[in-house]
């Protein structure tokens, strides 16, 4: 178990239902500041519930969340991010219809009030992060490959300048060249920015290289957590595979 430190994010106990089917039983986890977390297991366990019920879009009839000090449980999803959780969904939730650009400029519906030039130079900062998305900028982002949308929806992400992202599967259907690169990305914005980040993950190496700690999940619940470089490959796999 963790111990000490800084944490951005912990709950305690969570219990999630959808009607009357149990999906999570008394999950706790803990995020630091700073750090990468990953949560794994196979599909159906739960891991999506945990995000959704993290980001505010589902709401737990038992346990606590507590980010920053304060107590979020019955915060709405809005309220979350703007003080400074950032989602990146399962399937990525672009607007397909819209341009890349466009997209981008979504993101600032929880800054309050920017300014041109805030807009402007945050919007070239994603662009340096991914030199892509600025040859495509006029592009209608549903013609994207998979990994360029990926990459788009990170950019959107972050441009809040979140203090915490929470990713639901960033490597879902996606050609190994940009998971190597949404890779670096995540782990330049822990070393550069400080950002704490929330993985949802099933590929393990991609988890491996950017996560510090780790949690399995099975039947909605830990089944085992530690340190990255002290878990066992051997239990991950176990309930990962099918």
């Amino acid at each position: 178990m963790q111990s000490g430190g800084d944490f951005m994010l912990t709950t305690n106990g969570l219990q999630v239902y959808y009607g009357e089917s149990q999906i999570l039983k008394d999950i706790t986890i803990k995020i630091p500041r700073g750090e990468a977390v990953c949560v794994m297991g196979r599909n159906g366990v739960g891991k999506t519930t945990l995000i959704k019920t993290l980001v505010g879009t589902l709401q737990p009839r038992g346990g606590s969340i507590n980010y920053e000090g304060q107590d979020i449980t019955r915060e709405p999803a809005h309220k979350r991010s703007r003080a400074g959780i950032s989602y990146v969904p399962q399937g990525r939730g672009i607007f397909p219809h819209m341009s890349v650009y466009e997209n981008l400029l979504i993101g600032f519906e929880s800054v309050k009030r920017p300014s041109q030039k805030h807009i402007q130079d945050t919007v070239d900062g994603i662009y340096e992060i991914f030199p892509v998305l600025k040859e495509m900028r006029r592009r209608v982002a549903g013609t994207l490959s998979g990994g360029q949308q990926q990459q788009l929806a990170i950019g959107r992400a972050l441009v809040s300048n979140p203090q915490m992202v929470m990713l639901d599967e960033p490597t879902e259907g996606i050609q190994p060249s940009i998971v190597e690169e949404i890779q670096r990305v995540i782990v330049r914005l822990r070393t550069d920015r400080g950002i704490s980040v929330l993985l949802i993950e099933q590929f393990l190496d991609f988890a491996m290289g950017i996560a510090d700690y780790c949690y399995v999940m099975s039947g909605g619940t830990i089944v085992s957590e530690g340190a990255a470089s002290e878990l066992s490959e051997a239990v991950i796999r176990e309930h990962l595979s099918v």
